[in-house]
């Protein structure tokens, strides 16, 4: 996503505005699963780490966080994975200053373009519920730069939040930079992807129950393959 885009800029600007109190607004519309911003970006992480060793995916050490916004991610992606390189991006400058306060440190770096990135010098690129901020005609363009990113053999994980799930179409409407996102569809996304170059690999759901049947979680593996779950996991592989 090149900061030099005039629309990506403009967009950027709605998420400086949250940059400061960007957790409050998340956790308004999280707070009727009962859970904190803190349990997904663990449990996404988690998730992917038993994905890649089922699917024999190679383990990064070297990762993006591609649109990190205030860095909630960057600790866990670390710790989780194992990563000896860090790097966070994304467009809002306000975030990215704020990611830097929260969690900045030795073997982590934040910014808001990727221009220092060298082509194919990452083993992984992460993202989190970005392509639904991202408008439309945009997207091609951030795909083909996640594409060019990323090593042969590199990994793309991509979350998004699951538009089956109507009480996931309820939590965004209460978060105040969610409320006019365009969702993706699996199957959109996987398409938009694929057109990049990057070979599908794997798509599951997650975090079906909410704290309130906590109990329930363990069934969450087996259950991973329909489309119940908040979010969905898409992985991809560049040849």
């Amino acid at each position: 996503m090149p900061a030099s885009d005039p629309e990506n800029r403009a967009r950027a600007g709605e998420f400086d505005e949250f940059a400061g109190d960007y957790d409050a607004a998340l956790n308004k519309g999280l707070r009727f699963t009962g859970e904190k911003k803190e349990y997904y970006a663990e449990g996404r992480v988690q998730w992917l780490k038993r994905r890649l060793q089922k699917l024999a995916l190679p383990a990064p050490a070297i990762c993006l966080d591609y649109g990190c916004g205030t860095g909630t991610s960057a600790p866990t992606l670390k710790e989780g994975l194992n990563l000896s390189s860090y790097h966070g991006y994304d467009p809002s400058g306000e975030s990215i200053e704020e990611a830097k306060r929260l969690h900045g440190g030795a073997g982590t770096v934040f910014s808001t373009h990727t221009d220092h990135l060298a082509t194919g010098s990452l083993d992984m690129i992460f993202c989190n519920g970005v392509f639904h901020h991202i408008p439309p005609a945009l997207r091609p363009g951030c795909v083909a730069e996640i594409s060019r990113l990323l090593k042969p053999g590199g990994v793309f994980a991509f979350w998004e939040n699951n538009p089956w799930n109507p009480a996931v179409r309820l939590l965004m409407r209460l978060v105040p930079f969610d409320r006019d996102a365009i969702m993706l569809w699996p199957g959109e996304a996987r398409k938009l992807v694929s057109k990049a170059g990057l070979a599908p690999k794997d798509r599951t759901f997650y975090f079906i129950f909410p704290s309130a049947l906590a109990s329930l979680r363990p069934l969450e593996p087996a259950l991973s393959g329909t489309p119940l779950g908040g979010q969905y996991l898409l992985l991809f592989q560049k040849p």
